[in-house]
């Protein structure tokens, strides 16, 4: 029945999701249209919102079919509301961007709910106040570099399409509770069903209510994915956005920028401008990501630590071989 259910969450979150963007649409292109400015990869106007179709999908049908099987549970209950909440200020900084400081305190005050008492522990060896400060600093950044990598026409399908999959098929094999899965499913079926208005060249943007709450609900997602053992396929699976992220932020940093403004510093934004079609940059990403899920699926059929160091040195080499690719300039043939 578990299985099936699966099945159902995929499907039906994306009937949902597609249905919800074709109702909003009229009043997204009225009251929701995204300029471009100097981050944008769009060259006219064009409505964003779509993530609240994605957001109401996934916590409608996995609280569906959750509650179908009996397997409700507060702590399900506190994520989707938090998630809620992330997607709130997402909307609120659509309409009028915050502040970066405001905008850092609220997110933190909102982490701090759902991880302030940590039911998962990745270090038992290490204090627990250390551990509960990298937990938070690291979601923290995980919800800020998805927005941050949503600059891109089907860049955060590329990426989070595959990570929801994955963790849903790890579901359906058993090695995560069937709650944990059932929400991964539904994500990923709200995504697909987002995914054609998002194909380049799109006509529905995600916006920060989308980025925002499908950074924290994936974030989440790979936290409970590590709180089973699986660690180096927690970090394998969004290798790519870490990676592109993180290096661009240093990079800013050490050139002295304010990091809070926007850009177009980032790998995959270099990627277009270097002869890249978005397209091919998001096909790109997205079998990198795929190879980097047949890596995270080997780490978890065989969790030797040989297995967990070979596989996360390929999957580092994997990365920094597409980002050395997308920072080169392309001939009009390799193009």
């Amino acid at each position: 029945m578990a299985r099936e259910m699966l099945i159902f969450a995929l499907a039906a979150s994306a009937i949902c999701c597609v249905a919800l963007i074709l109702l909003m649409k009229p009043l997204l292109v009225r009251y929701a249209l995204a300029r471009p400015n100097a981050r944008s990869s769009h060259k006219v106007p064009t409505p964003q919102g779509g993530g609240i179709a994605i957001l109401a999908a996934t916590i409608l049908v996995a609280g569906i079919a959750i509650r179908w099987l009996d397997l409700s549970g507060f702590h399900l209950l506190l994520v989707a509301a938090v998630s809620v909440a992330f997607g709130i200020a997402g909307t609120m900084d659509d309409i009028k961007p915050m502040p970066a400081l405001p905008r850092l305190a609220f997110q933190f005050v909102l982490l701090l709910v759902v991880f302030s008492k940590p039911e998962i522990r990745l270090f038992p060896d290490v204090p627990i106040i250390v551990e509960w400060t990298f937990t938070m600093l690291a979601g923290l950044w995980f919800v800020n570099l998805v927005n941050f990598m949503d600059g891109l026409d089907w860049i955060t399908i590329a990426t989070m399409v595959p990570i929801t999959t994955f963790i849903a098929a790890v579901g359906w094999f058993g090695f995560l509770p069937t709650p944990i899965a059932l929400i991964s499913a539904a994500l990923c079926g709200a995504l697909i069903g987002f995914a054609p208005f998002n194909k380049p060249v799109a006509k529905l943007f995600l916006g920060n209510v989308g980025s925002l709450s499908i950074g924290f609900l994936v974030g989440w997602l790979l936290w409970q994915l590590a709180g089973t053992g699986a660690l180096a396929a927690a970090i394998l699976l969004p290798l790519y956005h870490l990676a592109d992220a993180t290096i661009t932020l240093l990079r800013r940093l050490a050139r002295r920028e304010k990091v809070w403004e926007a850009h177009r510093s980032h790998f995959y934004q270099q990627a277009t401008v270097n002869g890249f079609s978005v397209m091919a940059v998001s096909a790109h990403v997205f079998v990198l990501n795929l190879a980097l899920a047949a890596l995270a699926a080997w780490t978890i059929v065989s969790p030797t630590p040989s297995v967990q160091v070979v596989a996360l040195a390929a999957g580092c080499i994997l990365v920094g071989w597409l980002l050395r690719r997308f920072a080169t300039k392309q001939t009009e043939q390799a193009a």
